[in-house]
């Protein structure tokens, strides 16, 4: 009942009431992210959600666009502003992703959507992760954000998928306050960095052991 129906429910009414109680707040990031670090002001990408439908994820953007003498981007930390840092480090970044949960596409809590190009190098077991609608935050994320590694966040996500009920969204929530508020370190500056490219992971590991999987 609560995974079909409550869950749903209760995105709809907590995603309503933030857009609605803190629109003010969205106007003014809105206002300085224009301001500090230019246009267009939301990040849009491409994300698998639930049964692999393909959305438009949402955030303030937090990276300047500045390139080289060659016309390249600039490594991540290199565009990454004070200002940025800052909204990624208290999560406002994140603000815009309420309308995706309004919208359906998300939900308050679930394993976190990634790149569509992961899509062909999870196991049986890691898909589980697109039984279920991408959350803003999630059981992997409060277990260490961006500094767990791959193989670790989706057995996570799996684990969260199979005991998904009430009381565990209720743990992920406290979990995620206390990851907020007291260990904003734990936020990478530099994603790829830290993380590496999952897909390009997995494709070395199967082409040396024919496996996807260290197991």
């Amino acid at each position: 009942m609560y995974k079909r129906y409550i869950k749903r429910l209760l995105d709809i009414v907590i995603s309503l009431l933030v857009i609605v109680l803190f629109c003010w707040l969205f106007l003014i990031l809105a206002l300085f992210v224009r301001v500090k670090l230019g246009s267009p002001i939301l990040f849009k990408q491409a994300r698998p959600g639930k049964d692999e439908k393909i959305f438009n994820l949402y955030k303030f953007r937090t990276m300047t666009d500045k390139k080289d003498a060659n016309g390249k981007l600039l490594p991540d930390k290199d565009r990454l502003t004070s200002f940025g840092n800052f909204l990624r480090k208290t999560s406002l970044d994140e603000l815009p992703e309420f309308f995706n949960i309004l919208k359906g596409d998300m939900s308050f809590i679930g394993p976190r959507p990634l790149l569509v190009e992961y899509l062909p190098y999870y196991t049986e077991r890691e898909k589980l992760r697109h039984t279920v609608r991408p959350g803003l935050t999630g059981l992997a994320q409060v277990s260490g954000r961006n500094t767990v590694d791959w193989d670790k966040r989706f057995e996570i996500d799996a684990t969260y998928v199979e005991n998904l009920n009430f009381m565990m969204d209720l743990k992920v929530i406290g979990l995620t306050f206390n990851t907020v508020f007291g260990h904003s370190e734990q936020v990478a500056e530099d994603t790829n960095a830290v993380e590496g490219n999952f897909a390009q992971i997995r494709k070395e590991r199967l082409e040396r052991t024919g496996k996807l999987t260290l197991e």
